[in-house]
C-alpha cells in the first residue's frame, strides 16, 4: 500500500503445561526450563507488521512475589525489548521469566505516545482470580456508551481515553463476589455488552489464561499445541516461525481456557452470522500466514488475476508490471502472470527511511522520496500497469505517480488496485475515521455498485495517471474463497455487521460536507 495504513493490533499467548497433550516437536523443545518468555517475544516480533507503535508483554510465575508481571513500552518490539543491548535484552528476559504469558504489539489513535496506552493491561487484586493482565486486538463500537454506562455509577472514573480500559472495568465486574467464577461464563456476560472486534488473551495470578475470539470473527486468532507448549497468535506464520506443525483456527465466539494440568475449548458465544474483516486478506496479514485456512498469498495472487482478466487497456511490447511495495507484490504478480508481461520491480521500498521531519507542502513529497526509491533505467519510456492493493486517500499515490513521471520518466501510468473502492469507515479497527478524508465517495453519493467510466476517468485525472481500475466488489468474496457472507465489506460496500457500526456510518455521514453537497443524508 503506498499509504500506512493502521490497525489495532497483534496478540499472543504461551502455555507450558504439567504434562504433554500432543508429540513434541520444534515448539516445545526450543522451551529452556520451563521459561516461555524469550519466545513470546520471539512470536511478537513475527506479527510487528500488525502495530509498531507499543509492544509489552505480562508473566505469570508462581515463584515470585509478583506473581504477574507486566512489561511494555512504546516503540518496536525490537526498541521495547533493547534487542540491540544484549545485557539489557537477557536481563529483561530474566527478570520476567514464567511458564505462561501474553504479549501484544499496538497501534492506536489515541494515545500514541503515552506508555500508559501500552498493553498488556494489568490489574492488582489480593484475590488471585481477581489479579489479571489482558491484552486484545480490534475496537468496540460502543465504547461510548459503554463509557458512559460506568461512568454513571457512583464515584466511577475512568483515566484513560481508549476502550483497553473499559474491557479491563468490565471484566473486573464479571469477577465480582466470593466465588472463582467460569472463565467461559465471564466472556459470555461481556459478549451480551460489548459491539465489536475483539480477541481477547488472558492471564490471571491462579495462572489460568484464555484466548477468545469474537462472536463475528472479525479478527483473525489462531492457536496450536506441541508436547508441554501452547501457543495462541493472531497470525498463523507467529506459531509457525515457532515449529508449531498442526495450526488450528478459532471460530466466532470460541474460548480456550488453560492452565497447567491442560485445555479445553468452548463456546461463549452462540453461532451468529460471521463477519471476517476482508482487509486481512487484502493488506493487514503477513503474506505467508492463513486466515480461516485461507491463504493470504494466494488471495492476493487472485486478485490481481481477475484484474488482468477484466484488463480494457491493450498490453503491448513496452507494457510493464510494476507493484507499489510491498503488500502488492502477490497481487501484481498474479497479474502479471494471467496478462503475460514482464513483472518488475521498478519500485523499492527504503527499508532505512525513519520519521520524516519535513514541515509544509514539501512533507507528502519528501515522504515519497524517502520511502521508495526509483529505477529510471528499469521505467524509462514504460508504459506501466502499476498495481497497489487498496487506495485509501490517494495523498501519497499522486506524490508517487509525480515522481514515477518526473524520476522513472514512464510514457503512461495506468493504476490497478486489488480492492474496490475504498467508500467508508472502519468501526473495528482500521485507521478509517471519516468519510471526509477518504478518496473515492463524491463518486459513490449513492449506491454501491461498479465505478462508472465517467467516475474512473474523474478519479485517473485526480490522481494524475492515465487509467485507474479496481478490483470488482462482486469478486472479492471469490479472492479470497469465503462466502460473501462470512465477511465484513463495510469500508467497501457500507453495509456493517453489527447495529452501532451501522449507527456509526449514518452518523458519520451527517458530518460529511461531500455527501451533504451530493443531496445524499442515508445510504441504504
Amino acid at each position: 500500500m503506498s499509504e500506512v495504513l493502521t490497525h489495532e493490533c497483534s496478540v499472543a499467548a504461551l502455555y507450558w503445561m504439567d504434562e504433554a497433550v500432543a508429540p513434541e516437536g520444534d515448539a516445545s523443545s526450543a522451551v529452556v526450563d520451563g521459561n516461555i518468555t524469550p519466545l513470546l517475544q520471539q512470536m511478537l516480533a513475527e506479527m510487528q507488521n500488525r502495530g509498531q507503535l507499543a509492544a509489552g508483554i505480562a508473566t505469570y510465575n508462581s515463584q515470585r512475589p509478583q506473581i504477574l508481571d507486566t512489561y511494555k513500552n512504546i516503540g518496536t518490539v525490537n526498541e521495547v525489548f533493547c534487542t540491540t543491548q544484549k545485557r539489557r535484552f537477557e536481563e529483561i528476559l530474566q527478570n520476567y521469566s514464567g511458564r505462561a504469558g501474553i504479549g501484544h504489539t499496538r497501534y492506536g489513535t489515541t494515545g500514541q505516545d503515552d506508555p500508559r496506552y501500552a498493553q498488556p493491561f494489568e490489574r492488582h487484586h489480593g484475590r488471585l482470580w481477581k489479579w489479571f493482565c489482558f491484552a486484545f486486538n480490534g475496537t468496540l463500537a460502543n465504547y461510548p456508551q459503554l463509557r458512559e454506562k460506568l461512568l454513571s455509577k457512583s464515584q466511577y472514573h475512568v483515566t484513560l481515553d481508549n476502550d483497553t480500559e473499559i474491557i479491563m472495568h468490565f471484566l473486573a465486574r464479571a469477577l465480582q463476589g466470593e466465588e472463582n467464577p467460569d472463565l467461559c461464563k465471564v466472556m459470555s456476560q461481556l459478549a451480551q455488552e460489548f459491539d465489536g472486534a475483539y480477541n481477547i488473551v488472558y492471564i490471571d495470578g491462579m495462572g489460568r489464561m484464555f484466548a477468545s475470539r469474537d462472536p463475528l470473527g472479525i479478527r483473525p486468532l489462531c492457536w496450536s499445541v506441541q508436547g508441554k507448549l501452547l501457543g495462541v497468535a493472531s497470525e498463523s506464520l507467529a506459531l509457525q516461525n515457532l515449529g508449531f506443525r498442526e495450526i488450528h483456527h478459532f471460530e466466532p465466539g470460541q474460548i480456550l481456557i488453560v492452565d497447567q494440568d491442560g485445555y479445553r475449548l468452548e463456546r461463549f458465544a452462540p453461532k451468529k452470522r460471521e463477519a471476517r474483516c476482508f482487509f486481512e486478506w487484502i493488506y493487514f496479514a503477513n503474506a505467508a500466514s492463513e486466515i480461516d485456512s485461507c491463504s493470504v498469498y494466494l488471495s492476493r495472487e487472485r486478485c490481481g488475476n481477475v484484474l488482468a482478466e477484466k484488463e480494457d487497456i491493450p498490453w503491448d511490447e513496452n507494457s510493464i508490471v510494476v507493484p507499489v511495495p510491498d503488500t502488492a507484490k502477490s497481487a501484481a504478480g498474479g497479474y502479471a502472470f494471467k496478462a503475460n508481461i514482464p513483472f518488475t520491480e521498478g519500485l523499492l521500498r527504503n527499508r532505512y527511511a525513519g520519521r520524516t521531519f519535513i514541515q509544509g507542502n514539501d512533507t507528502r513529497e519528501y515522504a515519497v522520496r524517502s520511502k521508495y526509491w526509483i529505477i529510471p533505467s528499469v521505467l524509462q519510456g514504460k508504459k506501466i500497469f502499476l498495481v497497489d492493493d487498496s487506495i485509501v486517500r490517494s495523498t501519497t499515490m499522486r506524490a508517487l505517480v509525480k515522481r514515477l513521471r518526473e524520476v522513472g520518466r514512464v510514457s503512461e501510468i495506468h493504476v490497478r488496485v486489488a480492492c474496490p473502492p475504498v467508500l467508508a469507515p472502519c468501526f473495528y479497527g482500521v485507521d478509517l475515521s471519516t468519510v471526509e478524508e477518504l478518496f473515492a465517495p463524491k463518486y459513490f453519493p449513492g449506491k454501491v455498485e461498479n465505478p462508472s467510466k465517467e467516475a474512473l476517468d474523474a478519479m485517473a485525472e485526480e490522481i494524475g495517471v492515465d487509467s485507474v481500475r479496481f478490483l470488482p466488489l462482486d469478486r472479492v468474496a471469490e479472492c479470497i474463497g469465503l462466502p460473501e457472507e462470512t465477511l465484513c465489506l463495510g469500508c467497501i460496500n457500507r453495509h456493517y455487521p453489527t447495529p452501532c457500526g451501522e449507527r456509526l456510518f449514518q452518523s458519520a455521514l451527517q458530518h460529511d460536507n461531500s455527501f451533504r453537497h451530493a443531496g445524499c443524508t442515508e445510504i441504504v
